[in-house]
């Protein structure tokens, strides 16, 4: 297996206890893990929609893991995806100050997963 796939699991299996923390349950997980209301139905199918969205990145991960002609194009996702959330949550904290200590753990995991995501992808490039 090569050290892209490997990558792109170890991303999947990461972003999935986080999709399911945003819509398994999101009234008692937001609620405990960061203080949220999610109790409204809004509220609620906002965040089962970020769980989907999640969740399909997950899926192409994992297909890009396993075939060689999605491998380069899920590593794209893969990076798009960690440093468009690591760019909001950067925007974040200079706008609305710092939020809860998990949440910067996730801006710093982003970061790290989408610079690593580049350095694979620029690699692959070089061997073509």
């Amino acid at each position: 297996m090569s050290k892209e796939s490997i990558f792109l699991i170890m991303a999947a299996a990461g972003l999935t206890p986080i999709a399911l923390s945003y819509g398994l349950s999101p009234q008692e997980s937001l609620s405990f893990l960061y203080d949220i209301d999610a109790s409204s139905t809004n509220s609620t199918h906002i965040f089962r929609a970020v769980m989907g969205l999640y969740f399909a990145q997950v899926i192409f991960w994992i297909c890009g893991a396993r075939s060689e002609s999605l491998r380069l194009p899920a590593l794209w996702s893969l990076t798009v995806f960690m440093l468009g959330l690591a760019a909001g949550r950067a925007i974040s904290l200079v706008v609305d100050g710092m939020p809860h200590p998990l949440l910067v753990i996730f801006l710093v995991l982003e970061i790290g997963f989408g610079f690593v995501g580049y350095y694979l992808i620029a690699k692959s490039s070089k061997k073509s």
